[in-house]
Order: C-alpha cells, then sequence, then structure tokens
C-alpha cells in the first residue's frame, strides 16, 4: 500500500465514515440533518469523535487545515445547537440551524475528498494532496453541490405552509 495508516488513521477513517451515512440519511429522509432525530444524533456525536480523532493525525507535524476544518466543524455542530435551543434570530434560527448543520456536511467530505483521492487506487493515487489538480477539482464540484444544497434546503424551508419551524 502506498500510503499505510496508523491505527489511529484506521480509527478515525471507520468513524469518519458514519457521519457521512447518517448525515446522507437524514438529507434523503428529512431535507436536513435533525439533531433531534436519531439520525441526527449519531452523526453529531460521530462528526465530533471524528474532529477529535483527527487533531491526533498529521501528515506535517503540526497543526494543519485538516485540524482547522475539524474546529469549524464542531463550531459549527455547537452554533446549531445553540440556535435552535435559545432562538435568537427569531425567524432565521431554522434558517441558520439546517444550513449550518449542512455546512458541517460539507466540511466532513473536503478532507475525505483530498484522503481518498490521495490514497486510491493504492498502487497510483488519483491525486497527490490538496493542490493536486483531481482533489482541487472534485473539492470544486463539491462546493458547487454544497451551495446548489442549502439554497435548495432554504427554498422549502421557505416555502413550507405558515412558515413553520422545523420539526425534530
Amino acid at each position: 500500500m502506498a500510503n499505510p495508516l496508523s491505527t489511529l488513521g484506521i480509527i478515525h477513517t471507520v468513524i469518519s465514515v458514519v457521519p457521512v451515512v447518517a448525515g446522507l440519511y437524514g438529507f434523503s429522509k428529512y431535507g436536513a440533518i435533525r439533531p433531534k432525530t436519531d439520525s441526527g444524533r449519531i452523526y453529531v456525536i460521530t462528526l465530533v469523535l471524528s474532529a477529535l480523532t483527527s487533531f491526533g493525525l498529521s501528515s506535517t507535524g503540526g497543526f494543519n487545515a485538516g485540524h482547522a476544518i475539524g474546529i469549524l466543524a464542531i463550531l459549527s455542530v455547537v452554533f446549531s445547537l445553540i440556535i435552535a435551543r435559545l432562538g435568537w434570530f427569531g425567524r432565521l434560527n431554522r434558517y441558520l440551524q439546517a444550513l449550518s448543520m449542512s455546512f458541517t456536511f460539507f466540511l466532513l467530505l473536503v478532507p475525505a475528498i483530498n484522503e481518498t483521492l490521495s490514497r486510491v487506487p493504492p498502487a497510483n493515487p488519483i491525486g497527490s494532496g490538496p493542490e493536486s489538480a483531481p482533489v482541487q477539482t472534485v473539492t470544486a464540484i463539491w462546493a458547487v453541490i454544497f451551495l446548489i444544497g442549502i439554497c435548495l434546503q432554504a427554498w422549502t424551508i421557505h416555502r413550507r405552509p405558515g412558515n413553520a419551524a422545523l420539526p425534530a
């Protein structure tokens, strides 16, 4: 294997797959990641575990962009949970909660794109790191998908009868 994973790297990778699956389930069933649902709770817990385990990983030997993304993802989850509980922004709360949770999903996949393309196929990886053209191209496509997705989410929230709040 060209880029062997450490034990922590394997644990991190296994943990990191769970929020991807839970997030996709939430989007397909509810149109959003809803922290009060079972899939939402699983998503939040494993996303935080994924970010925390990433802090022990570093190809550069110190703080890197992946660590910053993990911190930003945790802060976005905390923001979403606080917004839902405190209601500081009135009618904007439901938008901010849904969009901040979607942002965490976007952030979750940015390092996943880099790591996957830098390791697959093992003998001749597609990318060679975040600066390689294939990784940047797929990341840019992912950003466009994210932007389209949050626009659709906002439109769906807006179109709810009586502008009802997001259920669970």
